[in-house]
C-alpha cells in the first residue's frame, strides 16, 4: 500500500484542500489567535482525521495555507530565450499587482498579524512559518524572472537578492505596515495597477541596460 502522501508532498492542493485552506484564511480573520483544528473542521465540513491525513498537524495545516496564500503571487509567463523588455515588464508587474493584492487582503493583514504575536511570544512557529513560506517563498519565485532578464542583457545586478529587496521595496513602500497597524489605507484594483506599473518603471530605471527600460 501506498505511504499516506500530504499536501506537503503535492505541487498543488486539490479544491477539496483549498477549501479547507480558504477556511483556515477566514477563520484567521474572525478567531485570529483561537485556530483550532477543531474549528477548521467543523468549517470546512470534514473531519479532524482528514486534516491530520493531508496536513499532518496544525503546523502543517499553517504552513499549507501560508504557501496557499503566497501562490497568489507569480510572475507573468514568458519564454526565457525571446525575452525583450516588454515582456520582462509585464511579467515584474504582474507579480507586483498580485503581491500588492494579497498583502492588502484581510486574510494577509490577519495572517501576519498573528505570526507577529506568535513569533514576539514564541508561543508557536508560526512566525518562521510565514517567513519561509511566505517572504522568502516569493523571493525564490521571481529570481528565475531576474536572473532571466540579467542574461538577456535586460537587467544589470550583482546579486539577485539584493535587486530583489529593492523591487520588494519599491512595490510595498510602506503599505503593509500601515495597515498591520490598524490604517483603514484601502488599494482598489486601479490603484494596484498604477502603483505596480510605477513600481516596476523605477525598478527598471535602478537596474535596466536599456534606454527603453529607463524610459518605460
Amino acid at each position: 500500500m501506498a505511504a499516506t502522501q500530504t499536501i506537503a508532498d503535492t505541487e498543488e492542493p486539490t479544491a477539496r484542500q483549498q477549501a479547507v485552506l480558504d477556511a483556515v484564511l477566514s477563520l484567521m480573520v474572525e478567531e485570529g489567535d483561537q485556530l483550532t483544528m477543531t474549528a477548521v473542521a467543523r468549517r470546512a465540513s470534514c473531519s479532524k482525521e482528514t486534516l491530520y491525513k493531508w496536513f499532518g498537524d496544525r503546523d502543517g495545516l499553517l504552513a499549507a495555507t501560508v504557501r496557499w496564500q503566497a501562490a497568489r503571487v507569480r510572475a507573468g509567463r514568458y519564454d526565457r530565450p525571446t525575452l525583450d523588455i516588454g515582456t520582462l515588464r509585464d511579467s515584474l508587474k504582474g507579480f507586483a499587482a498580485t503581491w500588492l493584492a494579497v498583502i492588502s487582503s484581510p486574510t494577509s493583514i490577519a495572517l501576519n498579524r498573528l505570526a507577529i504575536g506568535h513569533a514576539a511570544s514564541r508561543k508557536s512557529n508560526l512566525g518562521s512559518i510565514v517567513l519561509e513560506n511566505g517572504r522568502f517563498a516569493i523571493g525564490e519565485r521571481l529570481r528565475p524572472v531576474l536572473e532571466a532578464g540579467r542574461e538577456a542583457g535586460l537587467l544589470a545586478f550583482e546579486d539577485s537578492e539584493t535587486a530583489f529587496r529593492s523591487f520588494f521595496g519599491l512595490v510595498g513602500r510602506d503599505v503593509q505596515i500601515r495597515l498591520l497597524l490598524g490604517d483603514s489605507l484601502t488599494l482598489g484594483p486601479d490603484e494596484i495597477a498604477r502603483d505596480a506599473a510605477r513600481a516596476t518603471d523605477q525598478f527598471l530605471t535602478l537596474y535596466g541596460r536599456t534606454p527603453f527600460a529607463r524610459q518605460a
